[in-house]
Formats: structure tokens, C-alpha cells, sequence
């Protein structure tokens, strides 16, 4: 019975167990966040989720949803179906290639907003100094503005990658607006949805994280 609704979840279901996938151990209202889905969605589709033995939930003030072996193992099933039955394995192939060569970029970037140099020696950067985080946020609107490409690309091969850039771009937007945690240091940051991205492309084509 467990195997035969395992490989059941579509739509909806899917985004909700996929986002899972991604961002890891979550609470309703990250899920909402990553899915685009309405609390009250993610709610219903997590339930349904939990009666199939795909997710379960720890209670509590720090507790969540996380994928069983069995959510894990559906998951990846659908990916693997989706990527077939769309044909989209060559584009987001190429848009994987092109992510891997931005990515050291990016965690270059978070080094240097989280961290700064003076008088050669590292510390932890206490944003006192604007002028230096200016620069940083420089650097990584144009970081944003060179790695959109690589989303449009992977949204036209599947449409669920469009909530990549808009998360991207509200983090940015955010941190530009003086909610630093929002570029290295929250659930929703720019380093956290890129993160995902990348578990997501690993987890879409099939590769194991070394």
C-alpha cells in the first residue's frame, strides 16, 4: 500500500514534497514561502502528504515537516518522471553547467559580507562601515543580474524553477533595503534560496552531494 501511494504526489503535492527536498526540515510557513502556495494549501497538501507516510511532523516551538525515507524516495521518482516526460534534461543540464561557475562566486560574496579584512587580519565584519557594505552590495546586484539568465533558463525548461528569481530578487531587494540578514543570515536569505537552487538542480538531474 505504502509503495503504491508513494509515487502518487502531483502537482501541488509534489511542489510541497519537493520543496522538502530543498530547503530541508521546515515549518508551514517556509513551505508557503518556497512554494508560492497559500498557508492554508501547504497545510492541506502536508496533511495529505503525512497520511501517504511521505512527510511527517516533529511538534513543538521548534518543530516542522521533513520528508520520510519513503517521501525521499517518491520525490525523487517524480523528478526523475517530470525531467523524462518534459524532456527539459538538456536545458537544465547546460543551466547546472552555468550555476557551477557563479556558485564559488557567490560564496566568495557571503565570505565578504560576513567577514572583512583589516590590517591583514580577518574578522567578522560588524557592518559599521557603510562604504564597505556598499561595495559588497555592488558586487552582488551584479552578481544577481549575471546569474537571472541562469533561472529564466532553467524556467523555461520547468516552470518550477520560476520561484527562484523572485525569492532571489526579494532578498536582494531586502538586504538593498537594510534587512542585512537577508543576504547570509536567515532562512530567506539570497545564500539560503541559492543553496536550495542548488540542492534542487543536484536532486532534479540526479546527483548525489559529495
Amino acid at each position: 500500500m505504502t509503495q503504491r501511494v508513494s509515487s502518487q504526489p502531483s502537482g501541488t503535492g509534489l511542489l510541497v514534497l519537493h520543496s522538502l527536498r530543498c530547503a530541508g526540515f521546515s515549518g508551514r510557513a517556509a513551505v508557503a514561502a518556497v512554494t508560492g502556495l497559500a498557508e492554508s494549501d501547504v497545510e492541506s497538501e502536508l496533511i495529505d502528504l503525512a497520511v501517504a507516510g511521505l512527510v511527517t511532523r516533529t511538534p513543538g516551538d521548534f518543530g516542522g515537516w521533513g520528508l520520510t525515507e519513503a517521501g525521499r524516495t517518491a520525490d525523487a521518482e517524480r523528478i526523475a518522471d517530470e525531467l523524462a516526460r518534459t524532456g527539459a534534461r538538456a536545458t537544465v543540464t547546460a543551466a547546472f553547467e552555468r550555476f557551477l561557475v557563479l556558485n564559488p562566486e557567490l560564496l566568495d560574496l557571503c565570505t565578504a559580507w560576513q567577514t572583512r579584512t583589516a590590517d591583514g587580519v580577518m574578522t567578522m565584519n560588524d557592518h559599521t562601515d557603510a562604504a564597505y557594505d556598499a561595495r559588497v552590495l555592488d558586487r552582488f546586484t551584479d552578481f544577481h543580474r549575471r546569474a537571472d539568465p541562469v533561472c529564466a533558463q532553467l524556467s523555461a525548461g520547468l516552470p518550477r524553477f520560476q520561484r527562484y528569481p523572485v525569492r532571489l530578487t526579494a532578498a536582494l531587494a531586502r538586504a538593498k533595503g537594510g534587512e542585512r540578514e537577508h543576504l547570509t543570515d536567515s532562512t530567506t536569505s539570497y545564500h539560503s534560496v541559492w543553496f536550495q537552487l542548488h540542492e534542487d538542480l543536484l536532486a532534479t538531474l540526479g546527483i548525489p552531494r559529495h
